[in-house]
């Protein structure tokens, strides 16, 4: 249970604001509330003292406003609204536009100011380009930058000044502004829209998303596949930055009623339960921001922004800033600031005494290292900073408890012995470490008797253990355990899986699929194992594109589906396999009368089944009902007497004058069929 404060400072209101976005600039000193009529400048220092208007004309909202992140520049924000972003430039109490950039096609989504260069902002919107200005030229952009999808996020990297990112609905891409032409790395981040963006304050390769699915990830994009950790939520998340500050990270929930308290303050290290919980806001929090530390200050400021129409600033203070540290990497930096201050020997010893006493003294200090750096509890945590760790240390903090597995560990031969017992197999394996290890040196796997699991069982799961390993060697990480996991799952897996079969002999499985080649309509390549991760074809769908245009395919008029409406498409094209294997049968389909329609009693005939495809879903012609008038007109007129046919002729040609005349006559646009 997260420990609930009230530690806020000041508590403004401005009810009539109305404002959907806020920034606080670089010193610390102002924050601005944009609204749709007016800006309102807040003067932190004194913020109940009354604050400054600049008005706008414009009937958009301001989307995005933030102030420029270098002293020099600091009296310049950008705000975006609709189309364009105005550069205003507030300064000795009066603001003012200063230049507009106007270059997007679609509403600008997002906005940022590069880190390290005080005159570049980039800007993302939904015609699908991200666009970098320099404002000491405002005609064009001075980089393009064009993806597929509209971005609705950006932001700079905050340690390398040529890398930024852009989240495209559940995407993230990582670009050079040196190489504008594509995106340098995809991580396909989540299932749902991503809300929030961050880059880590300390480590270039690294950065935290949040979801609409209700988690936040955190990436190394230098291994795009996978996420290096997560953090669960029951509800979306709006925002997750890092704090400036230790390991913390600060989120903000869509609860699902709005009382319920959504600012968050976690631990990047134990996400198990938030730290702290922000009490205070009646709704939901539309921005925080930092504000910077005053000279001499250990404490933070925290400035939210919140729909109830409340400014708030919440002291972070320093007991508060240690719940969000590492403890034991705190008492690591503590012992070794408090050694290399050690007193000096005395000065009145003799020159050889002194000698003899520094090198003493400087004996004991590297002791005093070592033998605290290779406490088990310290080895753990000083993985992470990459200091030295040996083979013993990760023998010794091994999670013994997981299930079905007894390990036998011999750090003088550096090896271990795995037993796992799982259902009716039995795996027993030998595990040698290089001397290098883990240092880019992964282990040696080697099945050793009784192991119970066939060859090709055997080939799998070394595979598994060997991919495992070396995704951690090459971070300079123990993979032991995380390699006991690996083993333990993939059993347990292949145990459920016989379970399931030899329970239910008619259920099916997407790894055990029965061939098809009998079929000619559906070859191997629809309804084998590997194509259960492929959606079945859309038949109808639309979108926006980025011209402004909205492309759209559906079935013509004149078609109609093969199989019954009652009959689901598939979800994907491995299931087609079981149309064809006989295990599911369609409810109805359309003998070749018209009309006729017949229920399976059985498994269908082998003509019956080769009418199921995914030409099946899709729509095949038939004859609309003027073609079939036209069709049947044809063939009346080759029956008709001649002296009809002459009536007939006069009639429509009396028709057609006599529209003619009424449409000149009145005016009117008539519509012949």
């Amino acid at each position: 249970m997260a420990a609930r404060w009230s530690s806020e400072n000041v508590v403004v209101e401005f009810r009539d604001a109305q404002a959907t976005a806020m920034s606080v600039d670089c010193l610390g000193q102002h924050a601005v509330l944009s609204g749709r009529r007016f800006l309102y400048i807040v003067n932190l220092d004194a913020p109940n003292e009354g604050h400054r208007k600049i008005s706008r004309q414009s009937k958009w909202d301001i989307g995005a406003v933030q102030w420029n992140p270098h002293d020099s520049y600091a009296y310049y924000f950008a705000a975006s609204s609709n189309q364009r972003v105005d550069l205003y430039k507030w300064k000795e109490g009066n603001g003012e536009v200063c230049t507009s950039l106007q270059g997007h096609t679609r509403v600008i989504s997002d906005l940022d100011w590069a880190v390290f260069e005080p005159d570049l902002l980039v800007t993302s919107s939904v015609d699908t380009y991200i666009y970098i200005w320099d404002i000491k030229d405002t005609r064009k952009p001075a980089v393009s930058l064009s993806a597929v999808a509209g971005a609705s996020q950006v932001k700079w990297n905050k340690k390398n000044a040529n890398c930024l990112a852009t989240s495209h609905d559940g995407d993230v891409r990582i670009w050079d502004k040196r190489k504008p032409s594509t995106a340098v790395e995809y991580l396909a981040a989540h299932l749902s829209k991503i809300h929030g963006l961050d880059w880590h304050p300390d480590n270039e390769y690294t950065l935290a998303t949040s979801s609409q699915d209700n988690s936040v990830r955190f990436w190394d994009y230098r291994q795009p596949r996978k996420y290096l950790n997560i953090l669960p939520c029951q509800v979306p998340v709006w925002k997750a930055r890092y704090t400036p500050f230790s390991n913390g990270l600060v989120t903000v929930m869509v609860p699902q009623l709005r009382r319920e308290n959504s600012l968050l303050l976690w631990n990047v290290f134990d996400l198990n339960t938030p730290v702290h919980t922000f009490v205070g806001h009646d709704d939901v929090v539309l921005e925080f921001q930092w504000r910077k530390q005053k000279e001499g200050s250990k404490d933070y400021q925290l400035v939210t922004w919140s729909r109830d129409q409340t400014l708030r600033m919440w002291r972070i203070d320093s007991q508060l800033q240690r719940l969000c540290a590492n403890d034991i990497l705190d008492g690591v930096e503590d012992l070794i600031d408090g050694i290399s201050h050690l007193p000096e020997p005395d000065k009145t010893l003799h020159p050889q005494d002194s000698e003899s006493q520094h090198n003493s003294g400087h004996g004991d200090e590297e002791a005093l290292k070592e033998d605290f750096l290779n406490d088990p509890l310290v080895g753990k945590k000083t993985e992470q900073l990459g200091l030295p760790q040996t083979l013993q240390q990760e023998f010794s903090l091994i999670n013994v408890q997981i299930r079905n597995v007894n390990v036998e560990m011999d750090a003088v031969s550096r090896s271990c012995t795995v037993s796992v017992h799982c259902g009716n197999h039995r795996v027993r394996m030998l595990v040698m470490f290089p001397v290098q290890y883990p240092n880019n040196a992964a282990p040696s796997f080697q099945f050793i008797n009784p192991t119970s699991i066939t060859a090709s069982m055997k080939a799998k799961l070394l595979k598994i253990l060997k991919d495992t390993s070396l995704q951690k060697v090459k971070r300079n990480q123990s993979c032991l355990e995380p390699c006991l996991r690996q083993l333990v799952s993939w059993l347990e897996s292949v145990v459920n899986q016989e379970d399931s079969t030899s329970s239910n002999p008619y259920a099916l499985s997407n790894s055990v699929t029965p061939p098809l080649p009998t079929f000619a309509r559906v070859s191997n390549a629809y309804g084998s194992y590997q194509d259960s991760n492929i959606p079945f074809p859309r038949t109808s769908g639309a979108r926006f594109c980025g011209a402004g245009y909205l492309v759209y395919f559906t079935r013509p008029m004149t078609m109609h589906r093969a199989v019954s409406p009652m009959e689901p498409t598939p979800r994907s094209l491995s299931a087609l396999s079981a149309y064809h294997s006989g295990l599911i049968t369609p409810m109805k389909i359309r003998t070749e009368t018209p009309g006729n329609l017949r229920l399976y009693s059985g498994s269908p005939t082998r003509s019956e089944k080769e009418q199921v495809s995914i030409s099946s879903f899709y729509y095949k012609e038939r004859m609309s009902p003027r073609s079939a008038w036209r069709r049947w007109s044809i063939q009346a007129i080759n029956d008709f007497p001649m002296e009809m046919l002459v009536l007939l002729g006069m009639s429509w040609m009396f028709s057609r004058v006599t529209k003619s005349l009424l449409k000149g006559r009145f005016g009117c646009c008539l519509h012949y069929s």
